[in-house]
């Protein structure tokens, strides 16, 4: 490929020996970064019979160059230096040999460059084991703070402003239906279809009211609507504290005397605690109509056969279970939700990643605690 007037579009080097103990090297075509480096091979394989006293350059066919050139000449010359070679910058143009001048004005501070150094597998282990370890030290002490100021809370101590606690609960309540609305139907719907798939074999597609009800309600319900919140208001509160840290809002009320987990953190989550529950109900309802939609459109039942069924199917316990994980959910999310603002960076991109890192946490803990839950429930009988 070439450009206007048939110059090369890429940087290419021609060496030529000059017969008087002198070499050559022309530079042609548009040297920029983009488009590569040549090789030095060439160079270093005519100098290397030590015939060569002087480098000489011609630049006549350069019509393009950035710092690319300038790395380049930079290794050539370091090359004639450890081989005792002079080098002539004449045939350089103007701008190039000031360049070249100017890096040599303050020379390269040794050991200013890093050397990829292969660390030992147990170090890397042991590195990883500190900051896994330094991660759990750090969230425990904010779950101890946060313990600390609802213990204030319930003694009439903590202060934070109630306009503030009604606002988070709005948006982690009202706010929350229409997507809590769309997930659950749809899950109802798809578990009465799997349901229904398998049970109509064996004639037994009643009991597709007994899979729908008991799974939102003891399981779907509340996971489904924790991811929810989690990818929703989790990390909505890690970008609302991010953000805060990073216009100092955050320091200002430390400089003023408040507690930014009382004032920040504290209301938060009693909102998501509180509202936790009331979604986890409403979506084990809406997933419990989706089954009954795909249940009388499909498999001919009537709605009071397949309400009567769901109902005979579910216990206390049942709608118990469910709730109780909701709260211990709206609890994580919250906590990893703040946690992951409160930690983070004071960049716009830190903000993002803090977000990021809250909705990962936040269903990783959710996973976590509700496996916790079914060994706690298998071991009770419950």
């Amino acid at each position: 490929m070439a450009e206007a007037g048939g110059q090369p579009a890429h940087g290419e080097i021609a060496v030529v020996p000059t017969g008087d103990g002198g070499l050559l090297v022309r530079l042609a075509g548009t040297w920029r970064l983009a488009g590569g480096l040549p090789s030095l091979a060439e160079v270093s394989q005519a100098i290397a019979g030590g015939r060569v006293r002087v480098v000489r350059f011609d630049t006549g066919d350069l019509r393009g160059w950035d710092s690319a050139v300038l790395t380049f000449l930079g290794s050539l010359e370091a090359l004639c230096r450890a081989r005792q070679i002079a080098v002539e910058r004449d045939g350089l143009p103007p701008g190039l040999q000031r360049l070249l001048a100017l890096a040599e004005a303050v020379p390269e501070k040794q050991g200013a460059r890093r050397s990829a150094v292969d660390e030992p597998w147990l170090e890397e282990i042991g590195e990883e084991a500190l900051s896994v370890w330094n991660q759990v030290a750090t969230g425990l002490a904010f779950l101890g703070e946060a313990t600390l100021a609802v213990g204030r809370l319930l003694r009439g101590k903590a202060r934070y402003r109630r306009v503030d606690f009604l606002v988070v609960l709005q948006a982690a309540g009202a706010e929350a239906l229409p997507i809590v609305t769309l997930i659950s139907v749809l899950v109802g719907m798809i578990l009465a279809f799997v349901g229904a798939v398998q049970l109509t074999r064996f004639g037994a597609q009643i009991y597709v009211a007994d899979l729908v009800a008991i799974a939102m309600v003891r399981e779907m319900g509340c996971i489904m609507t924790a991811i929810i919140m989690a990818g929703r208001t989790g990390s909505g509160f890690a970008a609302q504290l991010g953000t805060m840290k990073v216009t100092q809002e955050i320091d200002a009320l430390t400089t003023f005397g408040f507690s930014p987990m009382e004032f920040l953190v504290l209301p938060r989550i009693l909102a998501l605690s509180l509202m936790m529950p009331l979604l986890c109900v409403y979506s084990d309802v809406l997933g419990i109509i989706g089954g009954g939609l795909v249940s009388v459109g499909m498999l001919d039942l009537t709605a009071v056969q397949y309400f009567n069924e769901s109902k005979a199917a579910l216990t206390l316990t049942s709608y118990s279970t469910g709730i109780g994980k909701s709260v211990v959910f709206g609890v994580l999310i919250a906590l990893a939700g703040c946690l992951r603002g409160m930690q983070s960076g004071s960049s716009s991109s830190a903000v993002g990643d803090a977000a990021t890192s809250a909705v990962v946490t936040s269903i990783v803990l959710i996973v976590v605690a509700d496996g916790m839950f079914a060994v706690v429930f298998n071991v009770l009988g419950i």
